[in-house]
């Protein structure tokens, strides 16, 4: 097979510090790990605004269909929060998402036992925590027609519609079923069927599903509502939890800030097989663009780093080099060593963005 192909898109604030560090573990593995990448890079966001006036050029898209596997840093800022809604930073990534048909977002919430002490809830409830959230991402309420702001009777009204179809359910369970055999094969899929059309439609295709192909997996079901409650009351009863775009974007933000910190999660949006056996695929941190300390030293750039490692996992059949590269990270985690967004006022040793990363490419070193 041809050397794997990666597009680099850094975008805004720290997501262009934090993608130097992962850059640096890319070259490091090329070095001592034999496994080469063919990097190009390229703008998304405001960067791509700045220069083009679009926050997705349209060879850029191009340049994401062919490549193997996309990772993004970042995007946004306020310096565009005037700007048209069209044009805004987050439609280049809604872009690349739809247009990629990326409709598995993966995004896992797992505490490292260096970090519990970091979450609002109690050590023993997140001690050892590791959930996988698979949200449906390129249809319902995000994206459903009729949208948009209506004049109805001299008043403004604003309507979105949350739609679905049968194989667009169909194939996101699909995908979240076997992720499911390849953990503790349990499943809970969360919708509200007691009160949407759209939720009575996706509980009878996953569990149709269920039963035509995956009755191995144990099923259950729940409402999206009480699903956030079980979340933040007794989290590890988890496993794989599946719902659709608008759910999933909030159970999974609720999932992530039990781990303690944002700047510790990736996420993976895998769509169907290309022509080489590997998914469309974007990789890409939970974290924002914050502005607020960009340029500062200040950004964790962990969650970029592990986005990589699930590139490894999922498009390069590199699994036990994605296990080096998060026991890496645990290994400096355990340390005590910490950038400042996960800085204790019982210790820790202080960091910078790209000590952090020197941490992480010396505990690769250390494995060899």
């Amino acid at each position: 097979m041809n050397t794997p192909s990666l597009l680099i898109l850094p975008g805004d604030g720290i997501g262009q510090e934090v993608m130097v560090e992962v850059q640096r573990i890319i070259a490091w593995y090329g070095d001592k790990r034999d496994l080469t990448f063919e990097v190009s890079e390229d703008l998304v966001g405001g960067a791509a605004y700045d220069k083009h006036g679009t926050p997705l050029h349209d060879d850029t898209m191009a340049k994401a269909q062919e490549v193997d596997a996309v990772l993004l840093g970042a995007v946004g800022g306020p310096k565009y929060d005037d700007l048209d809604f069209s044009v805004k930073p987050e439609r280049g990534l809604l872009r690349l998402r739809k247009e990629m048909d990326l409709f598995s977002n993966l995004r896992p919430a797992q505490c490292f036992d260096a970090l519990a002490d970091f979450s609002s809830l109690k050590k023993e409830l997140v001690s050892g925590l590791d959930i996988m959230i698979v949200r449906e991402l390129t249809s319902g309420s995000y994206f459903g027609e009729p949208r948009g702001i209506f004049i109805e009777d001299g008043k403004r009204v604003g309507i979105n519609t949350q739609r679905y179809t049968e194989d667009e359910i169909d194939r996101v369970a699909r995908s979240a079923f076997e992720l499911a055999r390849k953990r503790d094969n349990r499943l809970c899929s969360m919708e509200k069927a007691n009160v949407m059309e759209s939720g009575i439609l996706w509980r009878d295709v996953v569990t149709e599903v269920h039963a035509a192909d995956y009755a191995d997996v144990e099923l259950s079901h729940m409402y999206a509502d009480a699903g956030a409650m079980q979340l933040v009351r007794a989290p590890k009863q988890f496993d794989v939890i599946l719902t659709d775009n608008l759910f999933g974007d909030i159970l999974s933000d609720c999932a992530a800030m039990l781990t303690g910190s944002l700047g510790m999660l990736p996420s993976a949006s895998l769509g169907a097989p290309m022509e080489n056996g590997r998914p469309k695929a974007m990789y890409e941190p939970v974290h924002g663009s914050a502005p607020d300390i960009m340029g500062q030293g200040k950004a964790n750039p962990c969650a970029c780093i592990l986005s990589f490692a699930m590139a490894l996992r999922y498009s390069f059949d590199q699994g036990e080099e994605a296990t080096r590269l998060e026991t890496a990270v645990e290994a400096v985690l355990a340390k005590g060593i910490r950038t400042g967004d996960l800085m204790m006022a019982d210790g820790g040793t202080p960091v910078s963005t790209s000590q952090m990363g020197d941490a992480i490419l010396a505990e690769l070193e250390a494995s060899l």
